[in-house]
């Protein structure tokens, strides 16, 4: 079992220490980015939630893109449970890196959100009321994660210089065409409960959530394994 999570050859070994500040950072990130550009579009749309949408997408897979490239030669730019939680069963990281990677995403991704809270002037400590429940969101966050995973897999296999720019293609599609608007990530949908704003989901609404997203991961790791089974020496 090794250790190496990395989308590509790191330039140089790359520490534990190291590997979880890429992953915690990356997340925060991230969060700033979805949340921020969520309040930024809903003050400027003057109402038009497509308008706001929209400018939520575009900024997320611009972010998401940029992050992949800078932090995936680190620790492989998970910011991701269902994602790690992957390249856990493919055994391409240890369990305990593994476990490590989800903690640093769930605390990054908190600090991403309070750090886009702070720069518009928000109350940094929120509880999102919005809901969003029911069978067809789980099924969309299900329906998501799974192509999520069969990008990541895919162009990994295949086109790994690509993946930077595959998946955030790939996330800026599914946030409309996913009733969910494709939260795709425990860590997220996690940290979008602490922000009652355009981003948000209420902390009831997110355990279905994360269980579409999980379910969504595996299903996609499976067909994966099969499709692209692991070539033998």
């Amino acid at each position: 079992m090794s250790d190496e999570a990395s989308l590509e050859p790191p330039l140089e070994p790359v520490s534990r220490s190291r590997r979880l500040v890429a992953e915690a950072l990356g997340t925060a990130m991230l969060l700033a980015v979805v949340v921020g550009s969520g309040i930024m579009g809903e003050r400027l749309a003057g109402g038009n939630e497509a308008v706001a949408l929209l400018a939520n997408t575009l900024a997320t897979g611009a972010g998401l893109t940029v992050l992949i490239v800078v932090f995936g030669p680190l620790s492989g730019a998970h910011f991701n449970p269902a994602v790690t939680l992957v390249f856990a069963l493919r055994r391409e990281i240890g369990a305990g890196l593994a476990a490590a990677y989800a903690l640093a995403q769930a605390v990054g991704g908190i600090a991403g959100v309070w750090a886009a809270h702070a720069m518009f002037a928000e109350p940094v400590w929120q509880m999102s009321a919005k809901l969003r429940a029911g069978p067809s969101q789980v099924f969309s966050e299900a329906v998501a994660t799974f192509g999520l995973i069969v990008t990541i897999l895919g162009c990994v296999r295949l086109r790994p210089a690509f993946t930077p720019m595959a998946v955030g293609l790939y996330i800026t599609a599914a946030y409309w065409f996913a009733a969910s608007t494709s939260f795709a990530n425990p860590a997220v949908t996690l940290a979008r409960s602490l922000s009652d704003t355009f981003a948000g989901i209420a902390p009831a609404s997110a355990p279905g959530f994360v269980a579409g997203q999980l379910a969504g991961a595996l299903i996609a790791a499976g067909l994966m394994a099969w499709l692209l089974p692991t070539r033998r020496a």
